[in-house]
């Protein structure tokens, strides 16, 4: 028999931890499951569209991330996605919906180019992933000093997540463009976004010049 979106919370509910919850608040992300239970519910109840749609429809931030795993990308057109995009709760749901639906998405070079000059700063954020995604893989046709000349306009400005995303395809360039990666590193250094986010040991940091220069010496 299918879980029922009551049944769904209801599983969700019994998971809440509230010293996960006061983690998860301070990356903004309002519910106390712990990622690992979350995922072995999600096995559990097995892909479900229907009831993934239900629970991102409800707003609840555990159900929005729970329906993500329960959805299959095939099974969601590019209104389905945007309508996602602009109802999503969390960080944590904004990240999943990117990575696991809109980037393994037929539509998604479609939400990509509808997204890009959207008035919702998330909208943009995730259009900003997926131009990384294709600078990275598949970079025919993508005007890449035109994006350069944009990411110099806007990033210093840009709201906190759609600046992340941004910055990320800052860096893409440079990584995957040689012909690129001096112009991309001196926007990075001219404009310092994410210059003194601190990063762990061993880690690499955010900072697009730094990033660059990892992985192209990673690379080597």
């Amino acid at each position: 028999m299918s879980t029922t979106l009551a049944q769904a919370l209801a599983d969700l509910a019994a998971l809440e931890d509230p010293k996960a919850r006061a983690v998860n608040e301070r990356h903004g992300d309002a519910h106390g499951v712990n990622l690992s239970q979350l995922r072995a519910l999600a096995k559990r109840i097995g892909a479900d569209p229907e009831l993934a749609r239900e629970l991102y429809d409800s707003g609840d931030v555990a159900g929005q991330l729970l329906g993500i795993l329960l959805a299959k990308p095939r099974g969601l057109d590019a209104d389905d996605l945007d309508r996602m995009v602009r109802a999503t709760q969390s960080a944590k749901a904004h990240d999943w919906l990117v990575a696991y639906l809109a980037k393994k998405s037929s539509h998604a070079e479609e939400l990509r180019l509808r997204w890009l000059d959207d008035a919702d700063p998330d909208a943009r954020a995730a259009a900003w992933s997926l131009t990384s995604a294709r600078v990275a893989k598949d970079p025919e046709g993508l005007d890449l000093d035109g994006l350069l000349d944009r990411i110099e306009r806007e990033l210093a400005a840009a709201p906190a997540r759609e600046q992340w995303a941004m910055n990320e395809t800052l860096a893409y360039i440079g990584i995957h463009h040689p012909a690129l990666r001096d112009r991309a590193i001196a926007i990075g250094e001219r404009l310092q976004v994410l210059a003194d986010y601190p990063t762990p040991p061993n880690c690499t940091s955010p900072f697009a010049p730094s990033w660059i220069a990892e992985m192209v010496r990673r690379q080597g």
